[in-house]
This record gives C-alpha cells, structure tokens and sequence, in this order.
C-alpha cells in the first residue's frame, strides 16, 4: 500500500453484509415486494424435495436496491448501459472505516451525517487508506438487519457538502449502512449520486463521457467488534450485468511490516 507493506490473513476477515433472509425479517425500502425464494413448479417438474422433487431449486424474486446490501455504479441513474460487473475492481483496496453520529437536521425529523464530524474524521486517516471508505453510523445495532426504512422511518442520509469532501479526499469507493446516500424522498435529485459520479444535476446522459469507476454500497452492516482504522477491502458481487448487484464487502485486518 503506497510504498509500506502490510501482512493479512486471507482466511481472517469481517462480512460487512447483511445476510438475505427469505423465510424471516429482511431489510426494506421504501417498501417494495419482499424478496422470495419458491420452489420451481412446471407440469411434472418440481424444485423441492419434499413435494416429490430429485433436487431442490427456487425462483428467486427480490430488487437489489431495496432488499440487501448491494453495490452500484454510475450506470444506476443514467439511460446509458453501464453494468456494476464491469466497474468494480477484482482486487483488494485499502479503506477506512469510521463512525460517525448522526444528527437532527434544523427541527425536521431527517437525520444526516454532519459534515464537521465527517471532516475531522477525514482529515485523521491515512492517506494510503483512501481507496475506500467505510461509513458506520452511531447509534448502531442489529435493529439495522431487519429495518424498514420508509415514511414512518427515515433514514439518515449525506447532504452535498459532505459528498464534496468524500469526493476532495479522493475516495473511489463509498460503503454506508444507509438504504441511500441520498434523502430517501428527494423529489429524484439523487444529488449525492450524481456528485459522486461526476454527472450534471438533473442529467440522465454520460454525452460520450468515460463513465465513472467509482462504486456506492448500500445497506451494509459493521458490527460494533469491529474497530475504526485501516483494511483492505474486497467487494464481492454476483456478476450481474446490470447497474447494481448484491454484495458482499468483507474488511480484512492487516499489520505494518
């Protein structure tokens, strides 16, 4: 990394995923269809075992966007074809985890990531380190595994200053335990987005333009055992080749030779 040398376990890691369940509680937002797995029926063919079948196979319906954690890149808000499988990079990156509270923005009921705490904890990491950043916001708990996030629960979210810092510091990758890094009903500016991948406000069109490399994760979870500081990061997608794709960012501990 840069020019030191670090040492990591390739068997020793931190899934900083939410696992999908499709029997139990599951994360949502803005309410959509859960995901479901069913059993593959066709005249005499059938997907489970127990109702006769030689092998169990489902039919799986969920939205990557709102059911799991998943990872997108710039093609999830223009009308160009530009597919996650093709942005995200095979190898490990090194990246920053940090936790920061957050706030009550004026009266309302929206909560936010406040942009001085973000620039203090900006400014105090490793400059070697900032390939990723991995945002864990406070308070913090396993309620975020099974949260529905819609009108009644909204979720905390950037606001365009402090995307303009994340964007100042270099980062390519951003990872927050968020269903958005936007506000959740923003009339469609998907300003955040747009500022992090480089596109006019309101625009729906790359004009020719190289599509940006840099990726968002959403919904993750890191649990509290796992401490602030530097990783290596891998980002473990299914290889849909689509704007987004579920996944599985796994944070690797390292020592300094």
């Amino acid at each position: 990394v840069g020019d030191r040398w670090f040492e990591y376990e390739s068997t020793r890691f931190q899934d900083v995923s939410i696992p999908l369940d499709f029997k139990g509680p599951q994360v949502n937002f803005f309410n959509v269809d859960h995901a479901s797995a069913s059993p593959y029926k066709s005249g005499e063919v059938i997907g489970n075992t127990a109702e006769g079948g030689s092998c169990n196979f489902d039919t799986i319906t969920f939205i990557p966007h709102c059911c799991g954690t998943h990872t997108e890149c710039v093609g999830h808000i223009v009308n160009d074809d530009v597919y996650i499988n093709s942005i995200l990079p095979d190898t490990l990156v090194p990246a920053s985890l940090v936790s920061i509270e957050t706030i009550k923005k004026n009266r309302g009921s929206d909560k936010i990531i406040p942009k001085d705490e973000l620039e203090s904890k900006l400014l105090s990491l490793d400059n070697d380190f900032k390939s990723a950043l991995v945002i864990r916001t406070l308070p913090n708990s396993e309620k975020k595994l099974s949260a529905r996030y819609d009108v009644d629960n909204l979720p905390a979210y950037l606001e365009k200053d402090a995307m303009a810092l994340i964007i100042e510091h270099g980062f390519d990758h951003l990872l927050v335990d968020l269903p958005s890094i936007d506000r959740a009903y923003d009339e469609g500016r998907l300003e955040c987005h747009r500022l992090f991948w480089g596109l006019p406000q309101g625009s729906h069109d790359l004009d020719g333009i190289e599509p940006s490399h840099r990726t968002i994760t959403e919904l993750s979870f890191v649990p509290n055992d796992i401490k602030d500081g530097n990783y290596l990061l891998q980002l473990q997608i299914t290889n849909f080749i689509r704007d987004a794709a579920p996944s599985r960012p796994l944070l690797f501990s390292i020592v300094e030779k």
